[in-house]
Order: C-alpha cells, then sequence, then structure tokens
C-alpha cells in the first residue's frame, strides 16, 4: 500500500480529531461508560462482555493515537481503523434489534439512526488518512 498519498491540511485536521475521539472512547470503554458498552456486545460472543469491552478499548487507544502519532503509517492505519469499525457494527446492530438502551439512544429510531453514522465514521477514517485516495488509485493501477 502507498504511504506516500499527500493529505490536505483539512484532511490532517480530521485525521487527529477522530484519533482524540477514539482515545476519548477508549476511555470510557475501561471506565465511565463500560457497562453502557457491555450493553452493546452481543449474547452471541462467546467471550465475557466485559473483556470484550476492555479489549475493544484498548485496540481503540491503540489506534487513536495511532491515528494523531504515526504518520508514516497513516494510509495503514486508516484501512485497520476501518476494519475495526466494520467488526464491531454487529454490536450497534445487535442494540437495534435487541432494544438495548445505553447512550442516551432509548427507542428504536435512535438506535436505528445511530446504525447510519457507521458508514460515516468508516469513511471519514479512510478519507483523512489518505486510505481512500490509495485505495482508488491501487484499484485504477490493477
Amino acid at each position: 500500500m502507498n504511504r506516500e498519498i499527500e493529505t490536505t491540511r483539512f484532511q490532517k485536521i480530521a485525521r487527529v480529531m477522530l484519533g482524540t475521539f477514539m482515545v476519548l472512547a477508549a476511555a470510557g470503554h475501561m471506565t465511565f461508560q463500560r457497562a453502557a458498552f457491555q450493553a452493546q456486545v452481543p449474547d452471541w460472543i462467546p467471550m465475557s462482555k466485559d473483556l470484550v469491552v476492555l479489549l475493544s478499548g484498548v485496540v481503540e487507544l491503540l489506534l487513536g493515537l495511532a491515528m494523531i502519532f504515526w504518520k508514516k503509517e497513516r494510509v495503514r492505519v486508516g484501512i485497520a481503523l476501518t476494519i475495526f469499525y466494520v467488526l464491531i457494527f454487529p454490536g450497534n446492530i445487535a442494540q437495534y434489534v435487541n432494544g438495548v438502551n445505553a447512550f442516551g439512544l432509548d427507542t428504536d429510531a435512535k438506535r436505528l439512526t445511530r446504525l447510519f453514522f457507521q458508514p460515516l465514521l468508516v469513511l471519514w477514517a479512510l478519507w483523512s488518512t489518505g486510505a481512500l485516495k490509495a485505495l482508488l488509485k491501487r484499484r485504477a493501477n490493477n
């Protein structure tokens, strides 16, 4: 994957903002929002919900810090964050399907609306890191 994709100042700001958001989410996973995050873990996951929340918090922390500081690998970090967002999406779906109240999402309409924000996070991660441009360039060259 081409690591030399240039990004604009706006993309760099967006990348750091998303990284900061991830670091803050990680802090929530490990402290004051732990129970709310546990409510999102689908019952079919064969692990303790608390362990899933803590492990995903660690991954969020590492990805958030990488988004902010690991500039030379930003394309790969953007792809890794995208994969993470795809992997946690079943938890958002489970919250909607099972009618679980967490994070102020206390109606089906609110839970459904949230599902539409995950693709935006995916695009934000890909665009802000230059990964979207790198992937499109790679596809054009094949």
